[in-house]
C-alpha cells in the first residue's frame, strides 16, 4: 500500500492519510487500514477513528512498547510495518443497505428547484439518485450523520446559500458529490430531497449508528403512505 504519510496530531495522537482528494478508491484504503487495525490492535493505540481520506490514532504515549527515540517515533515504526502488508486482503466484506426514501413534496423542498437546476426532470433526479453507486465514506457533523460518496455526476450540487436552521431527521439532502442522511434535527445547508423513516442514531441501542464507514446504500422510492407506515414501525 503506497502513497500514504505520517504525522504528528499533538503529543497523543497520529494521522495516517492516504491522499488529498476524496473519492471510491481512497476510501476504501482507509477502511482497509482501519479494519486491519481493529483486527490486529496496537498496543496504547486505544481509538481509531476514519475520515474521508485519513486515519487518525489516538494513543496513550507511556503505553507505547520499545525504547530509544519518542513514543511519536516508535508506533510510527510500527505503521511502517502494517503500512508495508496487504492490507486490501485483509478487509471485511461491506455491507449492503436499503433506505428507503419519500421523495419530494414536504420530505423533499429542493428536489424542484434541484431537477431546475440540472435541468432534469423530477422522476429522472429520482432514478438517479437511486441508481447511483453509494458508499459511506464516514460519520461525523453529528451523531450517525453519514457523508456517502458516489453520487451521479448529473446531480452534483453546490450547498445552499442560505443553511436551514433546522433539518428534520431523515432528511436525504444532496451536495457536490454527496449524499448525507440527517439522523437528528440540526442545521444544515444541503439540498434537501427526500426523507427516510430508518432511525440512523440511537444512543439506547449496540451499536448506536446504523449505518458506517464502507456500508453501500441504495437509496429506493416509497410513497407518503408507506413513508408514514415505516416510521411508526420504526419507533415502536
Amino acid at each position: 500500500m503506497a502513497g500514504w504519510r505520517i504525522e504528528p496530531v499533538g503529543d497523543s495522537a497520529l494521522l495516517v492519510g492516504f491522499g488529498d482528494s476524496v473519492d471510491l478508491r481512497i476510501s476504501h484504503r482507509v477502511h482497509a487500514f482501519v479494519n486491519h487495525l481493529l483486527q490486529h490492535p496496537l498496543r496504547a493505540v486505544h481509538d481509531v477513528v476514519p475520515a474521508f481520506s485519513t486515519v487518525t490514532l489516538h494513543y496513550r504515549p507511556e503505553q507505547v512498547p520499545g525504547s530509544g527515540g519518542t513514543p511519536h517515533d516508535r508506533l510510527r515504526l510500527q505503521l511502517l510495518q502494517r503500512l508495508e502488508m496487504d492490507l486490501d486482503a485483509q478487509a471485511t466484506p461491506a455491507r449492503s443497505f436499503e433506505v428507503p426514501v419519500w421523495y419530494g413534496g414536504e420530505a423533499g423542498p429542493d428536489l424542484d428547484d434541484v431537477a431546475r437546476q440540472r435541468g432534469l426532470p423530477t422522476d429522472e433526479v429520482i432514478r438517479r439518485h437511486g441508481a447511483s453507486p453509494h458508499v459511506v465514506y464516514m460519520l461525523g457533523f453529528a451523531p450517525g450523520f453519514p457523508f456517502i460518496g458516489g453520487l451521479d455526476p448529473a446531480l452534483q450540487m453546490p450547498r445552499r446559500t442560505t443553511p436551514r436552521t433546522s433539518v428534520p431527521p431523515g432528511s436525504v439532502a444532496i451536495a457536490r458529490d454527496q449524499t448525507c442522511i440527517y439522523p437528528l434535527d440540526t442545521p444544515g445547508g444541503w439540498n434537501i430531497i427526500g426523507r427516510t423513516p430508518l432511525k440512523l442514531f440511537d444512543a439506547g441501542t449496540e451499536p448506536p449508528c446504523l449505518l458506517g464507514p464502507g456500508d453501500a446504500i441504495r437509496f429506493v422510492p416509497i410513497d407518503e403512505a408507506t413513508y408514514r407506515h415505516l416510521l411508526t414501525t420504526e419507533a415502536a
